[in-house]
């Protein structure tokens, strides 16, 4: 059969998410305002700016003639295809998901989702990290998603305690010196 009779496949298959970006079954897409608005965002200009402006250089390619060699008509509808997919994935995950603002937390020195918490490693070293949504993670921010090991081993805890994170080198102890919320923006 050929080619320009076949169907295109949605490329739902492609939809399966890296391990760092699932989300544990039944639990909620927990985020922080400033996490949430730059997905709403990013949303927001692929579906008013960036998608329109393709179509119309798709719709120009076509009108060219020969699909098949048409590298713009080609590439301009794999690039579609992909803005389509993040627009999907987008919105599914803002329909999901929980804001947390830590303005709105009572003070208190106990680690929760959107905490900043500054930590002594076992090693002597000084680390500050931010309990964010798996969508925010930005580990050279200091951000970690709220479902990694460092951040299970934090929540719950309060300043001043040792806790334990056990990992593939074995455990290690981390003592918690300061928690604080702020705008992680």
């Amino acid at each position: 059969m050929n080619k320009a009779f076949t169907r295109e496949s949605d490329g739902d298959e492609d939809d399966a998410l890296p391990e760092h970006l699932q989300l544990p079954h039944s639990t909620k897409n927990y985020m922080t305002p400033g996490g949430w608005n730059r997905m709403r965002v990013e949303l927001h200009d692929l579906v008013t700016k960036e998608r329109p402006a393709l179509t119309q250089m798709i719709n120009w390619a076509a009108g060219n003639g020969d699909r098949s060699e048409n590298g713009d008509y080609i590439y301009g509808k794999k690039r579609l295809r992909e803005i389509d997919r993040r627009i999907r994935f987008l919105t599914k995950r803002m329909e999901n998901a929980e804001v947390v603002d830590p303005a709105m937390r009572e003070a208190t020195d106990q680690v929760f989702f959107s905490a900043t918490v500054t930590v002594l490693r076992g090693n002597g070293e000084e680390q500050t990290v931010s309990i964010v949504g798996v969508d925010e993670l930005d580990l050279d921010r200091g951000h970690i998603s709220w479902i990694s090991p460092l951040a299970r081993t934090l929540l719950k805890a309060r300043e001043g305690e040792t806790v334990v994170l056990r990992g593939p080198a074995g455990a290690e102890e981390i003592e918690i010196l300061e928690v604080r919320y702020c705008d992680l923006g």
